[in-house]
């Protein structure tokens, strides 16, 4: 795969579909962090598109099961129209989020650009939940625990078929990794789709080589990889601002490879970096944090042997 001609930044400032407010000052959080100059420092053209416009957060109770899902709908709509854009006009977008909800508008973009040139598409959802929630059995109504199983066709309508017919993603395009909290209804829900998952037991019994080797085997050339990146996925010894820290994440050093090793296959197409929370962070330690995995995942390598 050739290199992108640019990488658009994408800001979505929301909290929409979390349980905690402050998700929507992520994305000013990375800037901050030196986002754009860390990947001009690796060569690349970055244009920095600004942010997306959308609802305020009612912060109301759920409805039918949802909190906020007229407004989620339009974020989301309005992230699927702008990575969509950005992959039509050959650049890698990286959606800075805001929660993880909006992931459903940027996938559902990137599988509707793979659908219409006949890719393959891959993605790694790196993340501490499974977010296969649904509306009948979700302990909270938000919507950020439900993408993954939007994205696979089961949601409200408008979600499901932001792209096109639903659903948006087969299961078997899907590699999770890092996940610790699962509800248990939603685990029953996850293994009654097959969705391979490759939680924290299999990270400590195989190590992060094998995980990553197994997450990423039987790409090609023609492979579309996306790269969900919940900053939860991390530990909160080292990445304390998100709303949803959960104990027991990859280290530092175990994150850093997982991101070598994707960089290393060539075929990173379309990021989302979401959940960061200000709110929750210490000086920006965690935008920081991110920003180094970022570059990582880019190319920057710790790399000394030849």
């Amino acid at each position: 795969m050739s290199a992108p001609a640019r990488v658009d930044l994408i800001g979505a400032p929301t909290d929409i579909g979390a349980g905690d407010r402050g998700a929507s000052m992520g994305p000013e959080a990375l800037r901050v962090a030196g986002l754009d100059r860390a990947l001009r420092g690796l060569g690349l053209e970055v244009v920095d598109t600004g942010n997306l416009a959308g609802p305020h957060n009612p912060w109301q109770p759920p409805l039918h099961g949802y909190r906020h899902l007229p407004e989620v709908i339009a974020w989301n709509t309005a992230v699927h129209h702008a990575v969509r854009d950005a992959l039509d006009h050959g650049a890698l977008p990286i959606l800075l989020g805001g929660d993880h909800c909006l992931a459903i508008g940027s996938l559902s973009a990137v599988a509707q650009h793979c659908r219409a040139r006949s890719r393959k598409l891959r993605v790694l959802w790196l993340d501490a939940h499974a977010d296969f929630n649904t509306h009948t059995v979700t302990p909270t109504g938000n919507l950020h625990g439900m993408p993954v199983a939007c994205l696979c066709g089961n949601g409200p309508q408008a979600l499901t078929t932001l792209g096109g017919p639903a659903p948006q993603l087969l299961p078997s395009c899907i590699r999770q990794i890092g996940i610790r909290s699962v509800d248990a209804e939603e685990k029953r829900l996850v293994h009654a789709a097959g969705l391979e998952v490759f939680d924290m037991r299999f990270i400590d019994e195989y190590g992060m080589r094998e995980t990553m080797n197994q997450a990423l085997a039987g790409l090609d050339a023609d492979t579309h990889l996306h790269v969900s990146f919940d900053v939860d996925f991390l530990d909160p010894d080292i990445a304390p601002g998100v709303g949803t820290t959960v104990p027991g994440g990859p280290t530092y050093r175990e994150a850093q490879l997982c991101m070598e090793m994707i960089a290393d296959t060539g075929l990173l197409a379309s990021l989302d970096v979401v959940e960061l929370n200000p709110a929750f962070d210490v000086r920006n330690r965690t935008a920081q944090v991110t920003v180094d995995l970022i570059e990582s995942l880019f190319g920057m390598s710790t790399l000394m042997r030849k």
